[in-house]
């Protein structure tokens, strides 16, 4: 079906080809006919005007006694005609004849007209020139006679040359069309066929031929490409997610089903209210972890979007930061100055609270949170006084699961998607997140925010 489809286009763009030569030949072979006879009949007439100018000069010195001689049988004549339209003198094809024409133009005055009503040619367009002369013998008109017999032979010849040309060029123009038209979507039914063999996701990292050269059909394939490379990134990147999300969704699920397995077996032995903590600890772990999922579904599929109302920023950071000092093992600097921005209160909370959590995991016993005005910008910065994140990691620590080795362990909470979380709302708010070294020596994780709102509202 598609290698019809593609001779579909081969024909249709050869058809398209091919009717437009058609109409534009036909065109410039009216155009040039039509020409080529009015250029004819224009010399013809000038000749005729020639010759009655060169006899009014005669017949204006020797009076109606001028050499009449046409030399050209019954294609031309010659009439001298007086003011009572007589006529004095004649060609030898005419003798005896009334005048040709009617027309009596003043002398030094001329006329050209156009009859088929001659006593020669059998019908044929004949052009007249009449011219007024003054003879010896007074006023007088010389009217002179071409036959147009050539202008029509030469137009039927022409015509006839076009009609005969006119099918074998477009035959060639068709063939030619056909053949480049083949020979330019060749690569595109090269790139169709190639994507075609792609089936499923186990084939993304195929990659069509790119043709040579620079022109549209080679940057449709470097799209293609870079399409498919793009499709292979989220394939992974999906599989890869799936994945994990498996795992962390299984960890809590098989503690609880341990605790309970390991209560039913020795219920008499078990401590309950211990049991109970950890079966209610897990849950909310398997809770978190579902919301931050869903959350990541929905940005996946709609983007995040958020609300846009006044949000006293310096309120949060304060509330972060009082959270942390109940935890009781860590101490916590706080520098908040009143600042107000539009956005998510929220989702910025989420934001901060991951940032917070993660800082909280790492931290030796030392947070600094700031917060400060930076120009058109608002900066939210959260610093620990742990081991650091290394240069190589900087940016991978924002991807999904991404936990480094030394925060695998269960103790140390997590579960890889706060942070991609809070640059998914940093994003969703016009700002960014990134994460640079701290002066402590730890991860010091700067968040930036407009002070104007360029949120993406959510609907409702």
């Amino acid at each position: 079906m598609n290698r019809r489809r593609f001779r579909g286009v081969r024909w249709r763009t050869t058809a398209a080809a091919t009717l437009a030569v058609a109409v534009f030949l036909a065109l410039a072979g009216l155009a040039f006919a039509f020409a080529q006879r009015q250029q004819l009949e224009a010399s013809i007439t000038e000749a005729a005007q020639q010759q009655a100018a060169d006899i009014a000069g005669q017949v204006a010195q020797d009076g109606a006694g001028a050499d009449l001689a046409t030399g050209a049988g019954d294609q031309s004549l010659v009439q001298i005609v007086d003011a009572g339209g007589n006529v004095l003198a004649a060609s030898p094809s005419v003798e005896g004849e009334p005048p040709v024409v009617d027309t009596r133009p003043g002398p030094g005055s001329t006329s050209t007209v156009r009859s088929a009503a001659l006593p020669i040619g059998e019908g044929e367009d004949f052009v007249v020139v009449a011219l007024g002369v003054s003879g010896p013998d007074g006023p007088v008109v010389v009217l002179v006679a071409q036959s147009l017999e050539l202008v029509g032979q030469s137009t039927a010849v022409v015509v006839t040359l076009l009609l005969i040309g006119y099918p074998v060029v477009l035959l060639g123009v068709a063939a030619t069309s056909y053949w480049l038209a083949g020979r330019a979507l060749a690569p595109v039914e090269a790139i169709r066929a190639r994507v075609a063999q792609v089936q499923g996701t186990s084939e993304l990292d195929a990659r069509v031929p790119v043709p040579e050269g620079d022109d549209e059909i080679a940057a449709l394939a470097v799209t293609m490409n870079a399409m498919l490379e793009r499709l292979e990134s989220g394939s992974e990147r999906q599989r890869r997610f799936v994945g994990d999300a498996s795992h962390e969704l299984r960890s809590p699920l098989a503690t609880i089903r341990a605790a309970h397995e390991i209560a039913a077996l020795h219920p008499g032995s078990r401590d309950w209210s211990s049991t109970s903590r950890d079966v209610l600890a897990e849950l909310d772990r398997l809770d978190h972890l579902v919301a931050d999922l869903l959350l990541l579904a929905r940005v996946d599929e709609h983007g995040l979007r958020v609300r846009s109302v006044d949000v006293d920023l310096d309120d949060l950071v304060s509330l972060e930061a009082e959270r942390l000092r109940k935890l009781g093992a860590l101490t916590v600097t706080v520098a908040a100055p009143p600042v107000r921005i539009k956005g998510d209160p929220v989702q910025l909370a989420r934001a901060l609270r991951n940032l917070a959590d993660n800082a909280a995991r790492h931290a030796e016993g030392h947070i600094d949170l700031t917060l400060q005005r930076r120009g058109n910008e608002v900066e939210v910065a959260i610093e620990d006084d742990g081991s650091g994140i290394p240069l190589a990691d900087r940016e991978r620590v924002f991807e999904r699961f991404v936990r480094l080795d030394e925060s695998r362990t269960r103790a140390s909470g997590g579960t890889g998607l706060g942070l991609a979380i809070a640059r998914e709302i940093s994003t969703a708010h016009g700002g960014s997140l990134s994460v640079e070294a701290g002066a402590r020596g730890g991860a010091r994780f700067v968040l930036l925010l407009p002070c104007e709102s360029r949120v993406r509202e959510a609907a409702g």
